[in-house]
Parts: structure tokens; sequence; C-alpha cells
């Protein structure tokens, strides 16, 4: 095994690596992200992509010999590190193919009951709500996340930490609002936007057949696009002062209601 040994921060490659983990128009440029830790990087594998380089701080906790592996010192590692726990493992990994909508549904063993699940998140712009709601997708078993008109990118250092990994576990796929509502409907798949206004309880809400839960951002909602595509309204009580819940918290409740009613559906059959 040949190992590179960096003992300096100002070395191109760990520059490159720092440009990497900040710019994500360099990650859609040159067609790379970061991983960092040893359970992010394991899901990454798992999900066949490709590694670039490994960087660490002891090449015998890698493992796998095939791989580039670059050797740094203490500081370098602190310097190119979001978090102190990670194993001492960063990779650089190459961003696979886009999913398409289509694909999605060809995921099986995905959906309780085989029937298809989906959440579906409109213009979310902060890169650790959507890690959350992956790991929340990934929990429930769900079909897959669709992200529509994004304003972070899926690579985002702080979705892959945030996430656990589950950004390499959910089928998710990248689109824009009307592709998603076009497939939704040609597909048979309930809408189901989660708003205050007009609306339902959630658990007075059918959700055994496919679904789509929708939800928008915190401070602005969903667009009126979505409200008009609605099959129906629904919303989680809220018995406090305030208005509302946390785009993953809520993300979770509903999955998780989907979850019940199915279960309970398929108990009863």
């Amino acid at each position: 095994m040949s190992v590179e040994i960096i003992s300096s921060a100002q070395n191109p490659r760990i520059k490159h690596l720092l440009a990497l983990q900040q710019k994500s128009s360099l990650r859609r440029q040159e067609g790379l992200f970061v991983v960092e830790g040893r359970r992010e990087l394991e899901h990454c594998i798992h999900a066949g992509m490709d590694i670039e380089c490994i960087y660490c701080l002891d090449p015998d906790t890698v493992g796998d010999v095939s791989y580039n592996i670059v050797q740094v010192s203490p500081n370098v590692y602190e310097r190119i590190a979001y978090r102190g726990s990670t194993e001492g493992l960063i990779a650089v990994i190459r961003s696979p193919q886009p999913r398409t909508l289509e694909s999605l549904l060809l995921q099986k063993g995905r959906g309780v009951n085989g029937q298809p699940l989906f959440v579906v998140l409109e213009r979310v712009e902060k890169p650790g709500n959507l890690g959350a709601v992956l790991r929340s997708a990934d929990a429930s078993q769900a079909t897959g996340v669709i992200v529509c008109d994004p304003l972070t990118d899926l690579y985002n250092p702080n979705l892959i930490r945030s996430s656990l990994g589950a950004v390499f576990t959910v089928p998710t796929v990248v689109c824009n609002s009307e592709q998603c509502i076009t497939f939704l409907k040609q597909n048979g798949i309930q809408i189901l936007t989660a708003q205050l206004q007009d609306s339902r309880l959630y658990y007075d809400t059918p959700m055994t057949s496919p679904t789509a839960i929708v939800m928008g951002t915190e401070s602005t909602g969903l667009t009126d696009v979505w409200r008009m595509a609605a099959d129906a309204h629904i919303r989680i009580p809220m018995l406090g002062q305030l208005d509302s819940l946390n785009v993953s918290v809520s993300a979770a409740i509903l999955l998780f209601e989907a979850v019940r009613q199915r279960h309970l559906s398929c108990m009863q059959h």
C-alpha cells in the first residue's frame, strides 16, 4: 500500500479538500464531495459510490488497501475535520449520476405494505433540516425523498453530517415543483400538503394508499402551486402559543402516522 503523507495545511490537496467542503459550485463543477466519519463512509461505500481518496490519521484504520490513501498529521486533520469524533477518516467521493423521478418507483422493499410513500420538500434551505428529514425517511422506510427547487445541495457537508449517512441510504431526487407534481399525478400518488390554512388533522387523513407528504419552509410555508395541486391539506395540532414545528420534526410525525396506518391496515387484513 502506497501512502502519501501530508503535514502542512498549505498543501494544495488540503486546500482543494477545504474548498470542496465550502463551495457548492466547486462540488458541482468537479462532481466531487466530502464525507467525514466511518459510519457515513460505510453507507457511502455500501451505496456503491466511487471513492477518490481517503484522508486519515492512521492508514491501518482504513482497512481496504485498494483505496488512494493520504495520511495527514494531527494538526492538518484538525484543520479539515468538521467535528472531532470521526475516527480520523475523511474521504473525497465522486458524485453519482442524479436519480430520476421514475427510478423511485423501481425501489423494491421500500414503503410499508409496498405502497409508495414520499416526502417532498419545497425550497428547503437549511442543510441540517434536510439531513434530519432524510434520517426520518430512512427510519420509516419511505420510498424516497423529493427535493423541489432546493436552496442547498445534497452533498453539503452539514447535510451529510446531520443525516448520519441517510443521504446515501434513502433514494433522493432533485427537481422542480412542476415536474414533481406531474410525476405524482401521473402515477396516482395522493398529494398531502402540510399547512395550517384550510386543513384537517393529519391523523384523520388516510395515508394507506400511495402518498406524498409535501412540506415547505418554516418561514413561508408552501407556494400556491402545491396548495392548488393537493388532494388534501393536513395539519399537526398546535396546543401551545407557537404555530409551527421544525420541518424535520413535522416530517417525522407525518411519516410515522403513515407507517402506523399501514401497519394497522395490514393487521386488519
